[in-house]
């Protein structure tokens, strides 16, 4: 999946992605709009920003760590200067509604796949995904070719039999209420803090570098107390 010759652009991919890392973050995706039908955009290059390892450090000693919703503010603040900086429009995938398709983004880059239990597994960072933002460039130019192949066809599929009442399984969708009723029990709090234990099963997923306490902040925006 390219665009033109990066000669023939006045963006160079490897620019845009080294100062998304400086800030923390990663790319988890790239794609042409045009090439790929991706929802809400027309032309131009898309690129996909997630929670890296250094994430999580870099928002614990930001400002926005002592406020409300500290990963939303901070994300709308870093991506907004980062599209300013760059000269793209930002996307987010909370504020809504209406929310932006980031399902349909992810999966259109060829690095984001459905799992055998539903949920997305990246290329990458397996089944530890936090999109935080986009960067929309107006502009067409190359990007990384992809193999689009997911990871989980060579995988032996942990993830179906990890779920301790089998809310994330390969039968049927996601049973919320079910992984809920478990999050508050005192067997729950296993997954409460230290993550989902169907995610954490998949093989790429320690790729994610996940703080404990990350994912422990993020149940608890899930399943408040």
């Amino acid at each position: 999946m390219t665009g033109p010759n990066p000669t023939s652009s006045s963006i160079a991919y490897d620019h845009v992605e080294q100062a998304i890392q400086t800030v923390g973050l990663i790319v988890m995706g790239a794609l042409h709009p045009r090439l790929t039908g991706a929802k809400q955009l027309e032309g131009g290059t898309l690129i996909l920003l997630g929670a890296g390892r250094a994430f999580w450090p870099k928002l614990k000693s930001a400002p926005e760590w002592l406020s409300a919703h500290p990963v939303d503010r901070w994300s709308s603040r870093v991506i907004g200067e980062l599209a300013r900086d760059l000269g793209a429009e930002a996307h987010f995938p909370f504020g809504g509604p209406p929310y932006a398709p980031f399902i349909d983004w992810a999966l259109k880059s060829g690095r984001t796949f459905s799992s055998p239990v539903g949920a997305l597994v990246h290329d990458t960072v397996g089944m530890m995904i936090s999109f935080r933002g986009a960067l929309h460039f107006a502009e067409e130019f190359s990007i990384p070719q992809v193999t689009g192949i997911s990871p989980c066809v060579t995988c032996a599929a942990p993830c179906a039999q990890a779920c301790p009442v089998g809310a994330l399984n390969n039968h049927s969708f996601y049973d919320v209420g079910a992984c809920h009723s478990h999050l508050s029990t005192v067997e729950g709090q296993t997954c409460m803090t230290g993550g989902c234990l169907a995610r954490l099963s998949c093989p790429l997923s320690k790729n994610a570098g996940r703080d404990p306490e990350q994912s422990a902040h993020h149940m608890r925006a899930f399943h408040p107390s």
